[in-house]
């Protein structure tokens, strides 16, 4: 008697697939994916040598001029190189006086921030522009991009973020004078 290759499918190596999988991160939602249309068919392809995956590499331009709201100007604009996006090269930066329930000026925070390794928002744009891109671990936060300070018309100094509205991704502006709490990272650089 021998055995078929969907007899070797067996509960065991579900089990070690199962385990494989939760090693390297996947979700019920990846797992649900992978599940679909040909993708496995992609895969196997792969494992058997007739394909290859080929990573992305989603580079921004932090030296490029920024993106300029109508009627405003850049105050201050934090050049930064060619930046590769990758989120684990990043942090979401609180001052110690925006954790817990506490709170601070943006002017003081903008302050304590200059040798901080902080993004431009070229970076924001980018973002918006790649919203599948965005992290979801940044829903209900309002991300800061506090290396391009602005002028608005009234003459008043803003810093642009990134919010979740409940269904989509939209950025938004910020004064200065208003406070900060636990809810209003920077977005760091990690080297």
């Amino acid at each position: 008697m021998t055995m078929s290759s969907m007899d070797m499918l067996d509960v065991g190596k579900a089990n070690e697939f199962k385990l494989a999988a939760r090693r390297n991160g996947f979700t019920p939602t990846d797992l649900k994916k992978l599940c679909e249309g040909d993708i496995l068919a992609q895969v196997r392809q792969v494992l058997l040598g007739h394909a290859e995956i080929v990573e992305h590499v989603y580079k921004i331009d932090c030296d490029a001029q920024p993106m300029v709201p109508e009627g405003w100007i850049v105050e201050e604009h934090k050049t930064g190189g060619q930046v590769v996006w990758n989120p684990h090269d990043f942090v979401l930066y609180l001052s110690p006086k925006q954790q817990r329930d506490k709170r601070i000026e943006g002017n003081k925070l903008r302050n304590e921030l200059v040798d901080k390794l902080v993004l431009n928002s070229n970076v924001l744009d980018f973002l918006y522009a790649n919203r599948h891109l965005i992290p979801k671990e940044w829903k209900g936060k309002t991300v800061f991009f506090w290396g391009t300070v602005y002028r608005n018309q009234g003459g008043d100094l803003r810093v642009r973020y990134l919010y979740w509205n409940g269904s989509q991704w939209h950025w938004s502006a910020a004064w200065l004078d208003d406070l900060w709490d636990r809810t209003n990272p920077v977005l760091l650089r990690t080297s």
